[in-house]
């Protein structure tokens, strides 16, 4: 498991690809309505309640647009918010911070709107048990979503498919499941197993990798699983988690939980930037 961490050259090239995809080909058309020389103050307020992220994407796309518009944040990276709490106060001229501002907005509510999630999550559980995500991500802004897991207080799986072996269900479906386990362990990455059953896991208990992924297993079948694991392995959990029985898995003792819906359907959280 790991971190995102987001440097400052990815930040500014996705945050100029967001605008060039705003602006192509005439730019802000209504915008250029306004008088150039009016300089304005602006403030981003929430309308819910939740956990902040994604300050500095939007604090980059308006410096991309005009490097003289002040940016100055209110509330700290992965803070808690409440409904009417102002995030950031802008200054300066008001045809430019309209310019940046959906762009800003967009990265702002659905980094929240993730890190919110997660953070739901993650305080149902114990600190025993981690919360993850899955690359069930946007294609192109796996990066941000990850990171917006590790606002909210997750934990990152794999981030690609070199990362680590994960056999899952459709590797095995014509091929012996211990075969593939040995071919793995002669190399030096990190070795995950699905098991859908407990007749599969006493299989390849004996053979030694890192990780066992119990899938869409209910509570029952999760103890005994990790009673039949032990030590032996770190164990993990995916398949059907909500916030409503995320506690009873948590309580078996598993190592961490996988949740592709941290990423994949996830809700934006209600921000505005009032003039």
């Amino acid at each position: 498991m790991s971190k995102v961490k987001l440097s400052k050259k990815y930040i500014y090239k996705i945050c100029k690809e967001a605008l060039k995809e705003d602006l192509h080909p005439y730019g802000d058309i209504t915008s250029k309505l306004l008088n150039n020389k009016n300089k304005i103050k602006a403030k981003i307020i929430s309308n819910s309640a939740g956990i902040i992220g994604g300050l500095d994407l939007a604090k980059q796309t308006f410096k991309i647009v005009d490097k003289k518009i002040l940016f100055k944040i209110k509330k700290k990276e992965g803070s808690k918010i409440k409904k009417k709490q102002i995030i950031a106060v802008i200054y300066g001229n008001v045809k430019n911070i309209l310019t940046g501002e959906r762009v800003a907005l967009n990265f702002l509510t659905h980094v929240s709107g993730i890190a919110t999630q997660t953070n739901k999550f993650v305080r149902k559980v114990g600190k025993n048990t981690k919360i993850c995500c899955t690359r069930k991500t946007i294609p192109g802004l796996r990066a941000i979503q990850k990171y917006a897991v590790n606002v909210g207080g997750g934990y990152n799986h794999r981030f690609n498919l070199s990362d680590e072996f994960l056999i899952k269900d459709n590797h095995i479906a014509n091929t012996n499941l211990r075969d593939l386990i040995i071919k793995a362990k002669k190399n030096r990455k990190k070795i995950t197993v699905e098991v859908d059953n407990l007749n599969q896991l006493k299989k390849i208990l004996d053979l030694k990798f890192d990780t066992i992924l119990f899938d869409n297993m209910n509570v029952k079948n999760l103890r005994k699983g990790i009673q039949l694991v032990k030590n032996k392995y770190k164990t993990e959990a995916s398949g059907n988690v909500n916030l409503k029985n995320i506690r009873k898995i948590a309580s078996t003792g598993i190592n961490r939980i996988s949740i592709g819906r941290l990423t994949h359907s996830v809700s934006a959280i209600d921000l505005k930037l009032e003039i």
